[in-house]
C-alpha cells in the first residue's frame, strides 16, 4: 500500500495576520528538524513573504516547547534528482556540494535577501543547521531555557548552512572558532553576552515580545529598512569605497518612495508619519 502523501503546509505553517507574517515549524515530536520539502517550502515561504506587500515583518519559531529547529532531519523527502545510468557510482564529485547549495545554503539566504525584517523566536534548543536559521534572521529573541549548539564537531562534520559566514561576523573570530570547535551548549545568559542574541527573555514572555516588536515594524517604512538591511549585510565584503556608493544609490532609491514623501512631510507638519511601506 501507497502511503499517503504528507501536507507539507502542516509542516511549515504560514499565515499573515496584520502586517506579519508568522512562520512556525511544526515538527515537534522530531525536534522541529527539517526534512528535505520542508527546508525547501520553509525558503519559499521567506521568498513569499518577501515579494508580498501586505508583509511588513516575519516572525520564526518552532512548535512546542523544547526546540526551535534541530538541523536536518534523517531521511524525509527529498527533491528528486535526474535518473542515473545504471552502472553509475552511488555518489559522484561534486553531488554533495550541490546539495548543500541548493538546500540549507538557499534556505539561509532566502533569509538574508528577504526584503522584510526576520525575528526569530528561539523557544528551545536551536541546533546545527537550526542554529545558522535563528542567526541569519535580522533579531533574534531566546527564551531564557533555550540554547544554541554547534553541534556538527560532535557528529564529525564541520559547519554548514552558512555558520562559518554568520557566527564570525556576529561574535568575532576566536568566540566563533570555539563554538564551532568545542560544539559546547551555549545557553542563553552566554548568548546574550557574546551577542549572539538581541535579547533574552522568560520564555512565558517569548511569544509576545516578538509580536510587540513585528507590530512596531508594520508601522516602520519598510522599503527603508530593506535597503538598510542590504547594506549592513553587505558592509563586511564592501570596501569603504564600495559600501559609501551602495549608499548613495541605495539613499537615491528611497527618495523614491511614497514612505519618505510621508515622512518628510509628517516632520514639516509635527505629526507622526502614517508609513504604508512602498
Amino acid at each position: 500500500m501507497t502511503a499517503e502523501p504528507r501536507n507539507i503546509d502542516n509542516l511549515i505553517r504560514y499565515q499573515v495576520d496584520s502586517g506579519v507574517a508568522r512562520i512556525t515549524i511544526d515538527a515537534a515530536g522530531q525536534g522541529n528538524a527539517l526534512a528535505g520539502d520542508m527546508r525547501d517550502r520553509l525558503a519559499e515561504r521567506f521568498r513569499e513573504a518577501s515579494e508580498d506587500l501586505a508583509v511588513r515583518a516575519v516572525t520564526l519559531r518552532g512548535a512546542g516547547e523544547r526546540h526551535f529547529c534541530t538541523g536536518a532531519a534523517l531521511g524525509g523527502a527529498q527533491r528528486p534528482g535526474p535518473a542515473r545510468p545504471d552502472d553509475a557510482p552511488e555518489r559522484t564529485a561534486g553531488e554533495v556540494a550541490r546539495l548543500i547549495r541548493h538546500g540549507w545554503q538557499a534556505l539561509i539566504a532566502s533569509i538574508l535577501d528577504c526584503e522584510k525584517p526576520v525575528i526569530a523566536a528561539v523557544n528551545g534548543t536551536a541546533a546545527g543547521g537550526g542554529a545558522q536559521l535563528a542567526l541569519a534572521c535580522d533579531l533574534v529573541v531566546m527564551a531564557d531555557t533555550a540554547k544554541f549548539i554547534q553541534v556538527f564537531v560532535r557528529r564529525g562534520i564541520m559547519p554548514d548552512a552558512g555558520g562559518a559566514y554568520l557566527l564570525p561576523r556576529l561574535v568575532g573570530m576566536h568566540r566563533a572558532k570555539e563554538l564551532m570547535f568545542l560544539g559546547d551548549d551555549c545557553n542563553a545568559e552566554r548568548a546574550e553576552h557574546i551577542g549572539l542574541v538581541n535579547r533574552v527573555v522568560p520564555a512565558a514572555d517569548l511569544d509576545a515580545t516578538v509580536d510587540e516588536l513585528a507590530q512596531r515594524f508594520t508601522m516602520l517604512p519598510t522599503k527603508a529598512i530593506a535597503l538598510t538591511k542590504r547594506l549592513a549585510n553587505r558592509s563586511f565584503e564592501s570596501s569603504r569605497e564600495q559600501c559609501f556608493d551602495d549608499e548613495a544609490i541605495f539613499q537615491d532609491l528611497v527618495a523614491t518612495t511614497a514612505d519618505m514623501k510621508e515622512g518628510i512631510a509628517a516632520f514639516g507638519e509635527r505629526r507622526d508619519p502614517q508609513f504604508r511601506g512602498w
